[in-house]
């Protein structure tokens, strides 16, 4: 019913939820986001072991979208990118910057470049 509405597919792993959980749904989906810190509330310190997840995702499907939200700042994207995370949100490095732009760009180039 998602994709017949003209969406694309994915699931979400929290912090304790192992990523063996979703290995049987990847072929089903067009993206996995690994939460890198609890849901709730923004500003919340990254938690650089769940990039394990996104390495196990990552070598055993090398065209999947594996998106990481949580804490992903200049300070921790080259992890998110050494993993092979392709998609990133952030929230509070982007909104509380003096230039929101660069960081951005400073995000999407890091990210780029491990591509």
């Amino acid at each position: 019913q998602i994709r017949e509405a003209g969406m694309k597919v994915g699931i979400g792993l929290k912090p304790n939820t192992p990523v063996e959980t979703v290995l049987p749904f990847v072929s089903s989906v067009d993206m996995i986001l690994i939460m890198t810190v609890e849901p709730g509330f923004g500003g919340q310190k990254f938690m650089q072991p769940m990039m394990s997840k996104v390495k196990i995702l990552r070598d055993k499907f090398p065209e999947l979208d594996i998106e990481v939200d949580g804490g992903v700042s200049p300070a921790t994207i080259q992890h998110c990118a050494e993993a092979g995370a392709n998609m990133i949100v952030s929230g509070s490095a982007v909104v509380n910057a003096s230039d929101p732009a660069a960081v951005i760009a400073q995000l999407r180039n890091v990210i780029n470049k491990a591509l």
